[in-house]
Protein backbone atom coordinates (compact mmCIF):
# COMPACT_ATOMS: atom_id res chain seq x y z
CA UNK A 1 0.00 0.00 0.00
CA UNK A 2 0.87 3.33 -0.72
CA UNK A 3 2.45 5.44 2.32
CA UNK A 4 0.40 8.28 3.60
CA UNK A 5 0.69 11.46 2.20
CA UNK A 6 1.04 9.27 -1.51
CA UNK A 7 5.34 9.38 -0.73
CA UNK A 8 6.27 6.34 -2.83
CA UNK A 9 4.52 4.66 -6.18
CA UNK A 10 3.34 7.85 -8.35
CA UNK A 11 2.41 10.65 -5.26
CA UNK A 12 -0.71 12.39 -4.66
CA UNK A 13 -2.66 10.96 -7.92
CA UNK A 14 -1.99 6.88 -7.06
CA UNK A 15 -2.44 7.39 -3.74
CA UNK A 16 -5.89 9.00 -4.15
CA UNK A 17 -7.10 6.25 -6.66
CA UNK A 18 -5.93 3.34 -4.15
CA UNK A 19 -8.06 4.55 -1.64
CA UNK A 20 -10.86 4.83 -3.92
CA UNK A 21 -11.00 1.35 -5.15
CA UNK A 22 -13.21 -1.22 -3.22
CA UNK A 23 -12.71 -4.55 -1.92
CA UNK A 24 -14.60 -6.19 -5.06
CA UNK A 25 -16.43 -9.71 -5.24
CA UNK A 26 -14.59 -9.80 -9.11
CA UNK A 27 -13.01 -6.79 -11.48
CA UNK A 28 -16.13 -4.74 -12.56
CA UNK A 29 -16.78 -4.41 -16.10
CA UNK A 30 -18.33 -1.10 -17.50
CA UNK A 31 -20.58 1.31 -15.54
CA UNK A 32 -23.25 -1.17 -14.88
CA UNK A 33 -22.28 -4.28 -13.70
CA UNK A 34 -24.63 -6.47 -11.55
CA UNK A 35 -22.62 -9.65 -10.64
CA UNK A 36 -20.23 -7.37 -8.94
CA UNK A 37 -20.55 -6.85 -4.83
CA UNK A 38 -18.37 -4.02 -3.28
CA UNK A 39 -17.50 -6.42 -0.22
CA UNK A 40 -16.57 -3.30 2.02
CA UNK A 41 -19.37 -1.43 1.65
CA UNK A 42 -21.76 -4.52 2.49
CA UNK A 43 -19.64 -5.01 5.79
CA UNK A 44 -19.21 -1.65 6.98
CA UNK A 45 -22.84 -0.95 6.18
CA UNK A 46 -24.39 -4.14 8.45
CA UNK A 47 -21.40 -3.14 11.05
CA UNK A 48 -22.88 -0.04 11.56
CA UNK A 49 -26.57 -1.04 11.31
CA UNK A 50 -25.82 -3.18 13.76
CA UNK A 51 -23.88 -1.21 16.20
CA UNK A 52 -26.96 1.70 15.99
CA UNK A 53 -29.65 -1.17 17.18
CA UNK A 54 -27.60 -2.17 20.27
CA UNK A 55 -26.43 1.18 21.00
CA UNK A 56 -30.15 1.77 21.09
CA UNK A 57 -31.52 -1.34 22.39
CA UNK A 58 -28.62 -0.60 25.44
CA UNK A 59 -30.23 2.64 26.26
CA UNK A 60 -33.46 1.16 26.08
CA UNK A 61 -32.08 -1.49 28.60
CA UNK A 62 -30.76 1.49 30.84
CA UNK A 63 -33.79 3.30 30.86
CA UNK A 64 -35.31 4.47 34.44
CA UNK A 65 -37.37 6.38 35.67
CA UNK A 66 -35.41 8.35 37.72
CA UNK A 67 -32.68 10.59 36.98
CA UNK A 68 -31.64 9.69 33.77
CA UNK A 69 -27.15 9.39 32.94
CA UNK A 70 -25.94 10.95 30.37
CA UNK A 71 -26.26 8.14 27.98
CA UNK A 72 -29.73 7.92 27.86
CA UNK A 73 -30.47 11.75 28.00
CA UNK A 74 -28.78 12.25 24.75
CA UNK A 75 -30.62 9.04 23.08
CA UNK A 76 -33.88 10.56 24.74
CA UNK A 77 -33.25 13.61 23.66
CA UNK A 78 -32.45 12.31 20.17
CA UNK A 79 -36.14 10.19 20.25
CA UNK A 80 -37.89 13.16 21.16
CA UNK A 81 -36.39 15.29 18.52
CA UNK A 82 -36.75 12.57 16.27
CA UNK A 83 -40.54 12.45 17.22
CA UNK A 84 -41.54 15.87 16.73
CA UNK A 85 -39.63 15.98 13.15
CA UNK A 86 -41.57 12.61 12.27
CA UNK A 87 -45.39 13.55 13.39
CA UNK A 88 -45.08 17.36 11.56
CA UNK A 89 -43.85 15.19 8.79
CA UNK A 90 -46.42 12.21 8.63
CA UNK A 91 -49.92 12.68 9.85
CA UNK A 92 -51.75 9.96 10.35
CA UNK A 93 -51.53 7.15 13.23
CA UNK A 94 -48.59 4.93 12.35
CA UNK A 95 -46.44 4.14 15.50
CA UNK A 96 -43.73 2.89 13.42
CA UNK A 97 -42.62 6.12 11.99
CA UNK A 98 -40.81 7.59 14.44
CA UNK A 99 -38.55 4.03 15.19
CA UNK A 100 -38.06 3.54 11.64
CA UNK A 101 -36.56 7.66 11.00
CA UNK A 102 -34.48 7.36 14.03
CA UNK A 103 -32.95 4.18 13.04
CA UNK A 104 -32.29 5.89 9.54
CA UNK A 105 -30.70 8.53 11.24
CA UNK A 106 -28.61 6.42 13.80
CA UNK A 107 -27.75 4.45 10.85
CA UNK A 108 -26.46 6.88 8.47
CA UNK A 109 -24.91 9.15 11.00
CA UNK A 110 -22.73 6.02 12.27
CA UNK A 111 -21.86 5.15 8.34
CA UNK A 112 -20.86 8.82 7.70
CA UNK A 113 -18.68 9.17 10.92
CA UNK A 114 -16.45 6.57 9.52
CA UNK A 115 -15.03 9.51 7.30
CA UNK A 116 -13.88 11.17 11.03
CA UNK A 117 -11.21 8.12 11.38
CA UNK A 118 -7.95 8.81 9.81
CA UNK A 119 -8.27 7.66 6.25
CA UNK A 120 -4.76 4.98 6.11
CA UNK A 121 -6.21 3.30 9.45
CA UNK A 122 -8.63 0.56 8.06
CA UNK A 123 -7.25 0.13 5.35
CA UNK A 124 -3.64 -0.65 7.24
CA UNK A 125 -5.53 -3.02 8.98
CA UNK A 126 -6.97 -4.39 5.95
CA UNK A 127 -3.39 -5.06 4.52
CA UNK A 128 -1.69 -5.82 6.89
CA UNK A 129 -3.96 -7.81 9.64
CA UNK A 130 -7.06 -9.04 7.28
CA UNK A 131 -4.71 -9.15 4.16
CA UNK A 132 -6.63 -7.71 1.54
CA UNK A 133 -5.28 -4.86 -1.43
CA UNK A 134 -7.98 -2.51 -1.17
CA UNK A 135 -10.38 -1.59 1.65
CA UNK A 136 -12.73 1.24 1.42
CA UNK A 137 -14.92 1.65 4.73
CA UNK A 138 -17.15 5.10 4.05
CA UNK A 139 -20.23 2.86 2.73
CA UNK A 140 -21.96 6.24 2.42
CA UNK A 141 -19.34 7.68 -0.19
CA UNK A 142 -20.31 4.16 -2.30
CA UNK A 143 -23.14 4.86 -5.02
CA UNK A 144 -23.99 1.53 -4.24
CA UNK A 145 -24.77 1.65 -1.01
CA UNK A 146 -26.61 4.82 -0.84
CA UNK A 147 -28.80 3.58 -3.54
CA UNK A 148 -29.15 0.19 -2.25
CA UNK A 149 -30.40 2.23 1.20
CA UNK A 150 -32.72 4.53 -0.97
CA UNK A 151 -34.22 1.63 -2.86
CA UNK A 152 -34.95 0.32 0.26
CA UNK A 153 -36.91 3.49 1.32
CA UNK A 154 -38.58 3.14 -1.92
CA UNK A 155 -40.04 -0.51 -1.24
CA UNK A 156 -41.10 0.78 1.84
CA UNK A 157 -43.34 3.61 0.23
CA UNK A 158 -44.81 0.99 -2.23
CA UNK A 159 -45.59 -1.21 0.55
CA UNK A 160 -47.78 1.87 2.96
CA UNK A 161 -49.26 2.63 -0.04
CA UNK A 162 -50.61 -0.56 -0.46
CA UNK A 163 -51.53 -0.77 3.06
CA UNK A 164 -53.05 2.68 3.67
CA UNK A 165 -54.94 2.69 0.01
CA UNK A 166 -55.20 -0.56 -1.08
CA UNK A 167 -54.22 -1.38 -3.80
CA UNK A 168 -56.58 -1.24 -6.10
CA UNK A 169 -56.41 2.39 -4.49
CA UNK A 170 -52.47 3.20 -5.15
CA UNK A 171 -53.46 1.86 -8.72
CA UNK A 172 -55.99 4.05 -9.16
CA UNK A 173 -53.84 6.91 -7.57
CA UNK A 174 -51.11 5.82 -10.76
CA UNK A 175 -53.77 6.90 -13.62
CA UNK A 176 -55.46 9.83 -12.07
CA UNK A 177 -52.46 11.82 -10.76
CA UNK A 178 -51.23 14.28 -11.06
CA UNK A 179 -53.57 15.32 -13.75
CA UNK A 180 -56.81 13.54 -12.54
CA UNK A 181 -59.10 11.89 -15.05
CA UNK A 182 -61.87 13.02 -17.19
CA UNK A 183 -65.21 11.68 -17.41
CA UNK A 184 -65.79 8.71 -19.92
CA UNK A 185 -69.12 8.99 -21.71
CA UNK A 186 -70.36 6.79 -24.68
CA UNK A 187 -68.47 9.28 -27.05
CA UNK A 188 -65.42 7.36 -28.32
CA UNK A 189 -62.93 10.60 -28.03
CA UNK A 190 -63.81 10.43 -24.64
CA UNK A 191 -62.29 7.33 -24.07
CA UNK A 192 -59.21 7.97 -26.31
CA UNK A 193 -58.63 11.51 -23.81
CA UNK A 194 -59.41 8.78 -20.74
CA UNK A 195 -56.54 6.20 -22.21
CA UNK A 196 -53.97 9.39 -22.84
CA UNK A 197 -54.56 11.00 -20.10
CA UNK A 198 -54.14 7.76 -17.62
CA UNK A 199 -50.73 7.18 -19.70
CA UNK A 200 -49.32 10.66 -18.83
CA UNK A 201 -50.22 10.34 -15.46
CA UNK A 202 -48.65 6.72 -15.10
CA UNK A 203 -45.35 8.12 -16.72
CA UNK A 204 -45.38 11.34 -14.45
CA UNK A 205 -45.84 9.02 -11.50
CA UNK A 206 -43.17 6.98 -12.57
CA UNK A 207 -40.46 9.64 -13.02
CA UNK A 208 -41.85 10.96 -9.79
CA UNK A 209 -40.52 8.07 -7.95
CA UNK A 210 -37.80 7.63 -9.77
CA UNK A 211 -36.85 10.78 -9.63
CA UNK A 212 -37.25 10.72 -5.59
CA UNK A 213 -34.88 7.39 -5.55
CA UNK A 214 -32.26 8.81 -7.60
CA UNK A 215 -31.57 12.46 -5.94
CA UNK A 216 -32.50 10.43 -2.43
CA UNK A 217 -29.85 8.24 -2.93
CA UNK A 218 -27.30 10.90 -5.23
CA UNK A 219 -27.51 13.71 -2.26
CA UNK A 220 -25.91 11.92 0.12
CA UNK A 221 -23.30 10.19 -1.91
CA UNK A 222 -22.14 13.21 -3.39
CA UNK A 223 -21.54 14.82 -0.56
CA UNK A 224 -19.89 12.34 1.42
CA UNK A 225 -17.41 11.76 -1.47
CA UNK A 226 -16.12 14.78 -1.58
CA UNK A 227 -15.49 15.04 2.11
CA UNK A 228 -13.57 11.86 1.20
CA UNK A 229 -11.37 13.26 -1.74
CA UNK A 230 -10.92 16.57 0.88
CA UNK A 231 -10.00 14.15 3.55
CA UNK A 232 -7.49 12.68 1.12
CA UNK A 233 -5.94 15.13 -0.13
CA UNK A 234 -5.44 16.93 3.34
CA UNK A 235 -3.62 12.93 4.19
CA UNK A 236 -1.34 14.03 0.70
CA UNK A 237 0.11 17.10 2.90
CA UNK A 238 1.58 14.72 5.79
CA UNK A 239 3.69 13.08 2.88
CA UNK A 240 5.67 16.59 2.69
CA UNK A 241 8.89 15.88 5.45
CA UNK A 242 8.89 19.19 6.63
CA UNK A 243 8.08 21.62 9.21
CA UNK A 244 5.14 23.44 7.18
CA UNK A 245 3.90 20.64 5.36
CA UNK A 246 3.41 18.39 8.78
CA UNK A 247 2.23 21.81 10.45
CA UNK A 248 -0.43 22.39 7.87
CA UNK A 249 -1.29 18.65 7.35
CA UNK A 250 -2.31 18.93 11.47
CA UNK A 251 -4.09 22.26 11.60
CA UNK A 252 -6.26 21.72 7.78
CA UNK A 253 -6.86 18.16 8.93
CA UNK A 254 -8.26 19.44 12.48
CA UNK A 255 -9.93 22.15 10.96
CA UNK A 256 -12.04 20.18 8.47
CA UNK A 257 -13.00 17.30 11.04
CA UNK A 258 -14.41 19.04 12.91
CA UNK A 259 -16.64 21.12 10.01
CA UNK A 260 -17.12 17.55 8.87
CA UNK A 261 -18.92 16.52 12.05
CA UNK A 262 -21.24 19.24 10.63
CA UNK A 263 -21.55 17.72 7.55
CA UNK A 264 -22.19 13.98 9.14
CA UNK A 265 -24.85 14.87 11.29
CA UNK A 266 -26.64 17.22 8.70
CA UNK A 267 -26.39 14.67 5.78
CA UNK A 268 -27.84 11.95 8.10
CA UNK A 269 -30.58 14.54 8.73
CA UNK A 270 -31.66 15.43 5.46
CA UNK A 271 -31.75 11.69 4.87
CA UNK A 272 -34.21 10.38 7.60
CA UNK A 273 -36.37 14.11 6.65
CA UNK A 274 -36.31 12.84 2.58
CA UNK A 275 -37.51 9.46 4.01
CA UNK A 276 -39.97 10.79 6.16
CA UNK A 277 -41.64 13.09 3.22
CA UNK A 278 -41.07 10.27 0.68
CA UNK A 279 -43.20 7.40 3.14
CA UNK A 280 -45.66 10.30 4.38
CA UNK A 281 -47.19 10.82 0.72
CA UNK A 282 -48.78 7.32 1.12
CA UNK A 283 -50.83 9.57 3.21
CA UNK A 284 -52.15 11.70 0.26
CA UNK A 285 -54.97 10.95 -1.43
CA UNK A 286 -55.46 12.68 -4.62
Amino acid sequence: MVSEGGSEHGGMSEYISHHLRHLASAEQHGLFDPGVYHLDTVFFSVLCGVLALFALRLAAGRATAGVPGRFQAFVEMLVEFVDEQAKGMVHGKLTFISPLALTVFVWVALMNAVDLLPVDWLPWVGEHVVGVDHLRPLATADLNGTFGIALGVLLLVFYYNIKIKGLGGWLHQWVTAPFGMNKITANPLTWIGALLLATVNVLMTAIEYVGNTFSHGMRLYGNMYAGELIFFLIAGLGGTATAFGIGMHLFTGTVWALFHILIVLLQAFIFMMLTLVYIGQAHDHH
